[in-house]
């Protein structure tokens, strides 16, 4: 992260940090939970203890959210980490087209040159996020919204 920001920072020629989120999914960690001490697995989820922020994405050409947990214990203490996939990558690369992801990405900076590779990330290929994040309303409070200007994904 501070090489990222240093370069960053470097290009704009200007910029300061003002918080930094530590967020990751697909893990599994020791936990008190409902009286127990229990090994949890979070796949597609992150944890969401009263206060926690974390972040979740959307697809590429969607937006994202800063969230901060609610501390549910039904769901012991988690949300979801995305939008989730509403088709399978092979679906989305046999049934989504190049046209339809470049209209979706519209004016986003992105690897168009790349885009026959990235058919498996199209939107269409996610489910809808705004859906995703009220129907979770009571696990994570949206801390702020951020609308995409720049996808890019690794290799």
């Amino acid at each position: 992260m501070d090489a990222a920001l240093d370069q960053l920072f470097a290009s704009i020629g200007t910029g300061a940090e003002l918080r930094r989120i530590n967020c990751h999914h697909n893990y599994t960690e020791m936990e008190h939970h409902h009286g127990k001490e229990v090994w949890l697995t979070r796949k597609g989820a992150i944890r969401a203890r009263k206060g926690d922020l974390g972040v979740v994405p959307g697809s590429m050409g969607t937006s994202s959210y800063i969230v901060a947990g609610l501390g549910s214990p039904a769901s012991y203490n988690s949300c979801s980490h995305g939008a989730g996939r509403r088709l399978s990558r092979s679906q989305a690369r046999r049934t989504l087209t190049v046209e339809s992801l470049t209209e979706q990405m519209g004016a986003r900076a992105w690897d168009r040159d790349k885009a026959e590779r990235l058919l498996d990330e199209h939107p269409d290929s996610y489910k809808d996020i705004d859906r995703v994040m009220a129907d979770q309303a009571d696990l994570a409070a949206v801390v702020h919204t951020l609308r995409q200007v720049l996808n890019y994904k690794g290799a």
